[in-house]
């Protein structure tokens, strides 16, 4: 993996609230996307780049499911940029595209819960944007096993890079 200029790098977190947490999901449980991608956001934010809570309203409800909210351990910090959205993806009816053109981010890195699912309609948005799209296979997990192993092995090449949070950290950090 090429270096990455840190402050042009976007880390987008996708679900990561108990209820989506809490799932039955394979490979990995929530648990442990969760524990990655608290230690992805700290480096990220170390090393100068941005990152991007990102959760999931149901729309027309007037009251969210318990759980909706962010893990704790996974709550925005000072200089984090929040996304509620209403659709399967992050970019679709939100401010996220104008957000990171509008602090000249060039790098998408996505991570989060569900493979198949929001991190992967979020990446193809992504790359269709033009945005360089990485996909963090050890810090995202599927409802399924199959569905997951498909995404990062047939689906997610064709729309960026995929590579492991090691690469990515030892990218940032160059």
């Amino acid at each position: 993996m090429n270096p990455l200029e840190s402050r042009r790098t976007a880390l987008v977190l996708i679900d990561l609230m108990p209820r989506i947490i809490a799932l039955e999901t394979a490979p990995l449980s929530g648990s442990v996307v969760l524990e990655r991608s608290v230690a992805l956001a700290e480096a990220t934010r170390s090393a100068g780049g941005l990152v991007v809570n990102v959760r999931v309203d149901r729309p027309g409800v007037e009251v969210q499911p318990e759980g909706s909210g962010f893990a704790p351990e996974a709550a925005p910090r000072p200089g984090d940029l929040v996304i509620v959205k209403q659709t399967i993806g992050a970019f679709g009816r939100t401010t996220l595209d104008a957000e990171l053109q509008s602090r000249g981010i060039a790098n998408v890195v996505l991570a989060g819960i569900a493979t198949n699912f929001g991190v992967e309609s979020t990446g193809r948005a992504a790359a269709d944007l033009g945005y360089e799209t990485f996909f963090l296979t050890d810090a995202m997990t599927g409802l399924d096993d199959h569905a997951h192993t498909f995404a990062i092995t047939y689906t997610f090449p064709r729309l960026g890079s995929v590579c492991t949070t090691e690469e990515y950290l030892k990218a940032l950090h160059k």
